[in-house]
């Protein structure tokens, strides 16, 4: 069952076997099968004699039999999108960490943004690499989130917002972030609180949006025109471009730290002072140690605490098979410079 393919001079490809390894270092196979394992069963010298063997012939174990064997991988499946974002990047090391605690691999594919994304599809081509769990990051709705089944035998998880009837999903408060902005912001007496918006299709910055405004509406106060961005700082300097200009608000809420610190460079760009003409917040707290005298305030979220969380859950260390539920991971206000009281 430990087959391994090993290229020769003589022909583009062959096989190696066990068989192979057991000729070469002159044991039976079942020795072999007791190293590939690592039983403690066999002397230091025949190990060492049947781990030259492997590595001269390039032999390598087959999953498949290690699996029947041990009934698992020991390796994860993850889908992600993006992962050069501030916030992927974060989340995944906090799965990779996971992983590496409990003596996991990680397999991932990376979907591209502009093609269609089916839980489904993804589902099946995990399904064919040797993995005993699945984590799909939902950075933005699949076509058949309402319909989808996970495969039998393959734990999945969902990061997302969105609760889902047949798996477990897993996400931080995307829409309690930003009551606790509004809420923060209202008690240093702002009225008026524009907000810049991150891509349409993120699920994340839709969640945003919709805690800011009916945070204010709970406040009686009418939201403004969204301002609409792109999750980078170039996007978030137009906008503040656009607030100087209005001169109408008296703080500013961008949906993500970037976004806010463009806003705030072209602001003073523009002549006003942060805070003590305008407030600023930003949300993910992914400036520190990248942009010196940081003094913007934010939402900070754990994801390196959200990725093992996922991580536990994909391969049953937390959470029951078959019972399925929504966790949502609230943020935490990071106070600095950029609020002052509204005069």
């Amino acid at each position: 069952m430990h087959r391994s393919t090993r290229p020769t001079a003589q022909q583009g490809a062959r096989t190696v076997s066990m068989a192979d390894v057991a000729a070469a270092a002159g044991v039976s196979q079942q020795t072999v099968s007791r190293v590939v394992n690592h039983q403690t069963n066999v002397r230091e010298e025949t190990r060492r004699r049947v781990e030259e063997a492997m590595r001269a012939l390039d032999f390598r174990p087959n999953f498949a039999g290690r699996s029947l064997r041990g009934g698992s991988y020991r390796a994860i499946g993850l889908s992600m999108f993006d992962v050069t974002r501030a916030g992927n990047t974060v989340t995944l090391n906090g799965i990779v960490s996971a992983a590496r605690e409990h003596g996991y691999a990680v397999t991932m594919i990376e979907q591209g943004v502009d093609s269609s994304f089916s839980l489904g599809a993804v589902s099946r081509r995990m399904a064919e690499l040797p993995i005993d769990g699945l984590i799909i990051n939902m950075n933005r709705m699949a076509e058949d989130f309402e319909e989808f089944t996970p495969l039998a035998g393959l734990r999945t998880v969902l990061l997302t917002m969105y609760a889902h009837p047949r798996c477990t999903t897993v996400d931080s408060d995307q829409y309690g972030c930003s009551k606790l902005v509004v809420d923060y912001l209202v008690a240093h007496g702002h009225r008026s609180i524009r907000f810049i918006a991150g891509p349409k299709a993120s699920m994340a910055a839709r969640f945003r949006e919709a805690g800011w405004r009916d945070a204010l509406l709970a406040h009686r106060l009418e939201p403004a025109e969204v301002l609409q961005g792109d999750w980078t700082a170039d996007a978030g300097y137009e906008a503040g471009v656009k607030i100087a200009e209005e001169r109408s608000a008296t703080a500013v809420y961008a949906a993500n730290d970037q976004m806010a610190y463009g806003a705030m460079i072209a602001l003073r760009d523009r002549g006003l002072r942060v805070p003590e003409d305008i407030s600023i917040v930003g949300i993910d707290d992914s400036l520190e140690g990248t942009v010196p005298h940081n003094m913007l305030t934010t939402v900070r979220f754990n994801l390196r605490e959200r990725g093992r969380i996922i991580f536990n859950l994909s391969v049953g260390i937390e959470g029951d098979a078959g019972a399925y539920t929504s966790i949502r991971l609230p943020g935490e206000l990071i106070e600095r410079g950029s609020v002052a009281f509204c005069q």
